[in-house]
């Protein structure tokens, strides 16, 4: 007993008083004693295959993402909440299914989608003692409906938690292609303003389908507008050459913020909460000149490789500020893959025997399997011990886990704690989740996965990928159908009722009598 008060009174003085000579770092020690450093990072189409530990072809090496896998925790069974980016994002960052907001792929010039009154994984961090910043991809809306571009644009992610906001607004593919910083559009030239529409062109401005002799990509379906760096876009622009940014220098750009951002935070006097939204392997696939051809598999392998690169240069920063057994990185993905998504760049041609399913059905837009199963990997050098896990996990958790990691007893409507599992304490992890495509949903419980009866197309045709819509209920045996082959639902009708009735509640929809 006289041991633990001993080390108590150690820690108060730690924490109370000055640094001595004979104490180096005592800022440093302190925080070791308190709160680590978070980094989460998140790529953007990512198909749970698409890495070397789950399954990807060996010509697509992935040696950097496979070190953080087999040196932490390689979720099995990890999820985004969506099979698209903006309601995944959205669920991240609330805590919050996005169904219950109608979340949607949003337009570049949408308003915010966050209410800056809700309570936000970054906000929970600031209050936690905790720097934040986002560098890289939002696509949550920014502003208001009639938002000036040439000014500061007002809310953002500075107004929902994060102190530093470096990003684009919406994809690599949508208008406006600039960098925002903290509201203000970088390098902007007052003389040369911006004008965004997503309605309709601007007098004179060469399109993707009114003059394709301009384009250095062509277009496959919808990227038919603004001609920007040769590659038609979503959505029309006018005006800010000087902001505009370069599509093959994306990677390096924001790799240089993000290791800015660590090296000015990794010994300061608070812990930093870093989201690293990575653009890869979202369209138009851009690979710097240094990977074009390293993978064999064109530019989504490319891309890939690329990203694979910049998690070994995030991980050698990190080394060299010696803050590697301070800082726990969670890494993920915001929905399934997809190969031809309006661009021409010979993903489905040259994909040989690699599949970015890992043997899952679906993909983006799926309410398959693979359209929400994705990559979800969690490393703390010397807190986490090396394992795989089949725990179930989703990105809504990161909410009610991080608040029990630093102390904070705020909470997110539909986040649940599952830290242990995070840090491997556990081979336990939700019980179950909703999973949300196009606003359509199923319900995960255990082995199991029900679908409801839809109505819709059964393929995307444009994006050949099974969309999971069905006359008919589905329920499949995750454990040991994982490519949904079989549907079990007739000859189960006891567990469907039960399941559905779940559902319902969950969903807040009362329960009627099923025949």
């Amino acid at each position: 007993m006289k041991r633990v008060i001993f080390y108590i009174g150690v820690v108060y003085l730690l924490l109370n008083t000055g640094c001595t000579k004979t104490i180096t770092s005592c800022t440093q020690q302190n925080k070791e004693l308190l709160k680590p450093n978070i980094i989460f990072v998140y790529f953007d189409d990512l198909g749970f295959g698409d890495i070397g530990v789950n399954g990807a072809d060996k010509n697509l090496k992935t040696p950097h993402l496979d070190a953080l896998a087999l040196g932490g925790i390689n979720f099995k069974n990890g999820y985004a909440t969506s099979a698209t980016c903006t309601p995944s994002r959205y669920a991240a960052f609330t805590g919050q299914y996005p169904w219950r907001k109608n979340a949607q792929i949003l337009p570049g010039s949408a308003p915010m989608l966050i209410d800056t009154t809700q309570v936000t994984l970054p906000k929970m961090l600031q209050s936690a003692g905790y720097t934040t910043g986002i560098i890289g991809k939002w696509h949550l809306g920014l502003g208001t409906n009639d938002k000036d571009w040439n000014k500061s644009i007002y809310p953002g992610p500075n107004e929902v938690g994060f102190d530093l906001s470096y990003i684009l607004a919406a994809t690599q593919d949508r208008v406006p292609t600039v960098y925002i910083e903290d509201g203000n559009v970088v390098n902007l030239d007052p003389n040369d303003p911006i004008e965004i529409n997503y309605k309709e062109n601007f007098d004179g401005q060469p399109t993707g389908k009114s003059h394709p002799e301009l384009t250095s990509m062509k277009w496959h379906h919808g990227h038919n507008a603004s001609i920007i760096n040769g590659i038609p876009r979503i959505g029309y622009m006018k005006g800010g050459k000087s902001a505009t940014w370069s599509d093959i220098d994306m990677a390096d750009h924001f790799l240089a913020k993000v290791k800015s951002f660590i090296v000015e935070n990794a010994n300061g006097e608070k812990p930093f909460f870093l989201t690293y939204t990575m653009q890869q392997p979202h369209v138009p696939r851009t690979p710097h000149p240094r990977f074009i051809g390293k993978s064999g598999m064109g530019p989504r392998g490319d891309v890939i490789i690329e990203a694979d690169w910049c998690i070994g240069e995030l991980m050698k920063t990190i080394r060299q500020q010696g803050i590697e057994e301070n800082t726990l990185i969670i890494l993920s993905s915001d929905n399934g893959p997809v190969l031809n998504d309006g661009y021409y760049d010979e993903a489905v041609e040259l994909l040989g025997e690699h599949d970015p399913n890992g043997g899952l059905r679906g993909g983006k837009y799926s309410l398959f399997d693979a359209g929400a199963h994705v990559p979800f990997i969690t490393y703390w050098k010397g807190k986490i011990q090396p394992s795989t896990s089949d725990a179930l996990v989703c990105q809504v958790d990161l909410f009610a886990s991080l608040a029990d990691l630093v102390g904070s007893h705020q909470k997110a409507q539909d986040s649940e704690n599952v830290m242990d599992a995070f840090l491997g304490k556990s081979s336990e992890g939700r019980e179950s989740l909703i999973l949300e495509a196009s606003t359509k949903t199923s319900y995960r419980k255990g082995d199991y996965v029900l679908i409801p009866a839809y109505k819709g197309k059964k393929v995307n045709k444009k994006v050949n990928i099974e969309l999971g819509n069905s006359p008919e209920m589905a329920l499949y045996n995750l454990k040991l159908d994982p490519s949904q082959t079989k549907n079990i639902a007739e000859d189960n009708p006891e567990l469907v009722k039960t399941l559905y009735n779940e559902y319902l509640i969950k969903r807040g929809i009362q329960p009627k009598n099923m025949k």
